[in-house]
């Protein structure tokens, strides 16, 4: 259909055949949408993820082997995680459900020479739709006809203020792109702010400007988690470790004491112990428990690996309109003819502004969709101006290109002979309507450009009193006075200039990204705090190549007049200088970057599916500040996943030394399946439970980010580490040496080496629970769960010294006071070393620093 068909085409709509023929042709006016999973379906995909697996084929193999309980443990952890992530994303889909559904438009077409009400998604190419205030558009059109049409096309644009519309000519482009004033186009999910009109649909679904730009996505790459990638490795690394140091046991006892069989079993035992189930229960753990705890907060997470990469965000890009700021407008700032000025925000305006904001008001649509003049009523009824329900609308002057200004003329009750005029518009065109001389005129545009500059859009007010007879006249023809300026602007969201802030303690660079003019984005940028950088706009964009971008981009804070695909390219350049980039937005034209981005953080509200659908976490309340708490939060998992690698580094040291340390010295084989199994108990709920709920640290967001090439799994983490469960493993080794030749019981001297064992475990745990060197914060952090499983070690040893069968099952006897007293000095004098150990490390870490990063290769 031509854009000549269009516009001669008559207006009695589609017939119900011609509607059948099209929704068959062309499918129904939505997005395709992923089909919606069920728990059964995350289950299974939750399954298929490699860390998880792993999980569940170590227990399956201890169960297998007979060992039920360690079997039991891991088996209930995978369980756990399984349960947790399945619940949380199927909250999650239910959520974002519901939010389309609300955001789903409905459309008034004519149909059959008739108008009817239909669904959004069942609008053809070639319906009529009828557009009045308030509606939603549900597709692309062409404008036939139109009556004071303006639109607020933010959502595609970014734009703060509504443009106006013009009926189609033959001279018009078949397509345009959105934003920009008196065009004949209109385009899906813009909202009718004023007036109404007549448009023919010209595309619908995936042909519609919302929806090619959300098929772009599909050609914008996502980024595999890097930290799935280092948990792979580093287990990859460890089960090879593990099967190392199983051969080299069955090795020595075969060789030192014969009996292969009994030195392969014992060999299998002690290597799947040394397997690294405790990584993949970290990272499961860890994440489907992150994703928990940032839901309180209001943040809905859809890819797990967001949270991580949020705690190693360098920028965070930020679009404007709906995300830093309300998306709604406000009456700011007064002038007056006589030059007075008033600042609403502060509360200095007098009852002498009450006529400037009355007329302002009687200017406006009496019930206001148009953001502009819902802040006119506003301010009026927070001024408690003069009441004029009463009143009569008599006559309406709509704007016109020529022309930018409106008018409404009232009768108010008592009054015969004349009625009261009031109008609002452009400064130049009130300007005009008062017949202002050239002095008069300069004044206005001064105060005018005065107000523009500080992001503001300006409008002027004027009234009048014209006789009855002339009230239909063209408003050119009545006597208007200037009454002053009023300067609306749209605020900033409650806590944004906090979070910013907040930011900028953090070390991350925040980057305002809109399509809304520079001045405008100037403005509010200043008021929210942004660093004063350089301000990029668009057509700059576009003449500059990939490589100049990420060159210019390192100095930007505010890139204004931007569209979809600079956008993007604004991302991919930051991406290419080596940043973590965080991408914030809600409208259609935010979402190749919020694909792009390695978090993607699309507005629950407000923010469109195809925004919803390619983020990775998504804020329920529209909340900025939540932003902040989710990156708080990333930091907080990133920490505690280092401490609880570092501690299973550590701890595996002296059990593989005990493990060993007999064979070598001629002893008995102290640590058997069942002692190990029971070391397990300790670990693994150490290593799930307390390091996931450990606070965060006191300098967590007064810290730069953490460089964007670090590893997890880097040198001094696993040196420290190793050094740390070496250190406890010479002293258990002294221990063992001495306790041979005072010539102990064997099951006495295994109960005295486990629970010395124990206490060293202990003693790690307590290091490693903060990265501070205060003996304080190592012993008296609150941690919930660290008391329950402190509490739940002494309730075994307990229940183990006073249950004689389970102490003969389990291969121990009675223990003296004085072997208990050195047991406890075991544990007490190691975290007295560890914490030493770590005061050294904080002082040698900056000369560490200094000479260049080092990894584990």
């Amino acid at each position: 259909m031509t854009k000549e068909s269009l516009i001669e085409s008559p207006l009695d709509g589609l017939s119900a055949t011609q509607v059948r023929e099209r929704l068959d042709r062309d499918g129904p006016n939505e997005l395709p949408r992923q089909k919606k999973r069920s728990p059964w379906r995350i289950a299974l995909e939750v399954l298929r993820e490699p860390m998880l697996a792993l999980l569940l084929a170590a227990g399956l193999t201890y169960l297998l082997l007979g060992d039920t309980g360690e079997a039991l443990i891991l088996l209930l952890f995978a369980c756990f995680s399984i349960l947790l992530t399945v619940v949380q994303e199927a909250r999650t889909e239910n959520v974002l459900e519901a939010l389309r559904d609300l955001s789903a438009p409905r459309a008034l077409v004519m149909r059959d020479g008739g108008t009817v009400r239909v669904p959004g998604r069942e609008v053809v190419q070639g319906d009529i739709l009828v557009l009045d205030e308030g509606d939603r558009i549900a597709a692309d059109a062409l404008v036939l006809r139109t009556q004071g049409l303006e639109c607020d096309e933010s959502l595609l644009t970014g734009e703060s203020v509504p443009v106006r519309k013009r009926s189609a000519l033959q001279g018009d482009a078949v397509a345009h792109e959105p934003g920009g004033d008196d065009l004949p186009y209109v385009f899906g999910g813009a909202i009718v702010t004023r007036g109404g009109g007549l448009a023919c649909v010209t595309a619908t679904g995936p042909r519609s400007r919302i929806g090619e730009i959300g098929r772009s996505l599909s050609s914008v790459e996502t980024e595999a988690p890097r930290l799935q990638h280092e948990m792979r490795r580093i287990v990859r690394i460890c089960a090879a470790g593990g099967i190392a140091v199983a051969a080299l046991v069955v090795l020595l006892y075969g060789l030192v004491r014969g009996g292969w069989l009994d030195a392969l079993l014992a060999g299998i035992a002690i290597g799947m112990s040394l397997l690294p189930e405790e990584f993949p229960v970290v990272l499961a753990i860890f994440m489907a428990m992150g994703a928990w705890r940032i839901a309180q907060v209001g943040v809905l997470t859809r890819r797990a690996s967001a949270i991580e990469s949020m705690g190693a965000a360098t920028v965070l890009c930020t679009d404007k309109t709906g995300t830093l700021t309300q998306n709604r407008m406000v009456a700011a700032e007064l002038w007056m003819a006589s030059g007075e000025t008033a600042d609403l925000g502060a509360g200095m305006a007098s009852d002498r502004f009450d006529e400037l904001l009355r007329y302002g008001a009687m200017a406006s649509a009496p019930i206001p969709v148009d953001p502009m003049e819902v802040a006119f009523h506003e301010a009026a009824v927070s001024a408690a101006c003069q009441d004029v329900r009463g009143w009569t609308l008599v006559h309406t002057n709509a704007l016109r290109p020529d022309l930018l200004a409106m008018s409404n003329i009232w009768e108010s009750p008592g009054e015969e002979a004349t009625f009261a005029a009031a109008a609002k518009g452009a400064p130049e065109a009130i300007g005009r309507l008062c017949r202002l001389d050239t002095e008069g005129q300069a004044r206005l545009e001064a105060a005018a450009t005065a107000m523009a500059v500080r992001g503001m859009r300006v409008l002027g007010v004027a009234a009048g009193r014209i006789p009855r007879e002339t009230a239909a006249q063209d408003h050119l023809e009545h006597d208007f006075e200037l009454l002053g300026l009023v300067g609306l602007k749209d605020p900033l969201r409650s806590g944004v200039k906090e979070a910013i802030a907040q930011c900028r303690t953090a070390g991350i660079r925040v980057i305002m990204i809109t399509g809304d003019y520079a001045a405008t984005a100037q403005a509010i940028g200043a008021e929210a705090g942004l660093d004063a950088g350089e301000t990029l706009t668009g057509p700059i964009i576009s003449t500059l190549s990939d490589e100049e971008l990420s060159e210019r981009i390192k100095t930007v804070s505010i890139c204004a007049r931007t569209m979809p695909d600079q956008k993007l390219r604004i991302v991919s350049a930051l991406k290419a200088a080596g940043d973590i980039v965080a991408m914030t937005g809600d409208g259609v034209n935010d979402a190749p970057a919020l694909r792009a981005a390695h978090i993607g953080v699309a507005m629950g509200k407000r923010g469109t599916d195809v925004a919803r659908e390619a983020s990775s976490i998504v804020l329920v309340e529209d909340d900025f500040g939540a932003i902040v708490s989710a990156i708080r939060l990333g930091r907080r998992i990133y920490d505690n996943i280092r401490k609880a690698i570092g501690f299973i580094f550590a701890v595996h040291v002296p059990i593989a030394g005990l493990a060993l340390l007999p064979l070598l010295l001629g002893m008995p084989i102290l640590l058997g399946p069942i002692q190990i199994a029971l070391l397990e108990m300790i670990i693994d709920p150490v290593c799930a439970l307390v390091f996931e709920a450990e606070q965060e640290e006191e300098n967590l967001m007064q810290r730069p980010p953490r460089a964007p090439q670090e590893r997890l799994f880097n040198l001094p983490l696993v040196a420290s580490s190793m050094f740390q469960g070496g250190l406890a493993l010479a002293v258990l080794g002294a221990i063992l040496v001495a306790s041979g030749r005072i010539s102990l019981p064997v099951e006495e001297l295994r109960t005295f080496m486990f629970f010395a064992l124990v206490a060293s475990v202990i003693a790690l745990v307590l290091a490693h629970r903060s990265f501070s060197a205060h003996i304080s914060q190592a012993v008296v952090r609150h941690n919930v769960a660290f008391r329950f499983v402190l509490g739940f070690i002494l309730a075994g040893t307990v229940l183990i010294f006073g249950v004689e069968p389970l102490q003969q099952r389990l291969g121990f006897a009675p223990l003296g006071w004085v072997e208990v007293g050195l047991i406890i000095l075991t544990g007490v004098a190691l975290l007295g070393a560890f914490e030493l150990i770590k005061a050294v490390g904080a002082h040698l870490a900056p000369l560490i620093r200094s000479g260049g990063s080092r990894r584990l290769s």
